[in-house]
């Protein structure tokens, strides 16, 4: 049975998702899912009982929490591995995948992404109050990232790892935004690392695609 991966095609989460299997080599069978719908079919909600995207099935195993989808496809599939074996540099990528769900997806995606391109772009409403909290959010969250950043090419050595996999779409979200391409090209390593991530087959693959801007 082919892997199927439940996700809104603009979900941050989802994306990480899509860009693990496109590292791994998996094919997959993608099942769009609108979590913020009034209709999101029983179905969806059987396999995910908190409305939210992604969520995989294969061969009748069924998961949903983004961790935990990313190491399974790890583990589950041959290719690159994506977890170092050595100890500090797991622990590394474990403290990023925390940071980026804890302390940068909120106000990289949720904030400053979202009210500053995402919803002008679809012609919905956006609040600069909330961009500008999420730009003083970032500083913050940036500055820790580079402390921790290494001088290798990736975030845990020498190849791409989960932390890559999960930090990776929340910077390509938060850097679509004037102001946090400016935030982030104040940071040498995190900028270094982009260069080298943005530019990844899988990555440019997964991208979402967004409507051109709005006529001002």
């Amino acid at each position: 049975m082919p892997v199927e991966l439940y996700g809104y095609q603009f979900s941050v989460y989802s994306w990480i998702a899509r860009l693990a299997l496109e590292e791994k080599g998996v094919g997959y069978q993608w099942i769009e899912v609108d979590p913020f719908a009034d209709d999101v079919p029983e179905r969806y909600l059987a396999l995910h009982p908190f409305k939210r995207v992604p969520a995989l099935i294969h061969d009748e195993f069924q998961v949903y929490e983004t961790n935990a989808i990313t190491r399974y496809l790890d583990e589950a599939f041959p290719g690159p591995s994506l977890q170092s074996t050595d100890p500090r540099r797991r622990a590394r990528s474990t403290q990023v995948i925390s940071i980026v769900d804890n302390h940068v997806y909120w106000p990289l995606v949720r904030q400053v992404f979202s009210h500053r391109v995402f919803r002008p772009r679809f012609g919905q409403p956006s609040d600069a109050t909330e961009v500008q909290k999420g730009l003083q959010a970032a500083a913050v969250v940036l500055a820790a990232l580079e402390r921790i950043a290494p001088d290798t090419e990736y975030l845990c050595g020498d190849a791409i790892s989960l932390a890559d996999i999960h930090l990776a779409p929340m910077i390509g979200y938060f850097a679509a935004a004037d102001e946090g391409d400016t935030l982030l090209r104040q940071q040498p390593k995190l900028s270094r690392w982009w260069s080298t991530i943005s530019l990844r087959a899988a990555y440019r693959a997964t991208t979402p695609r967004l409507p051109a801007s709005q006529p001002a």
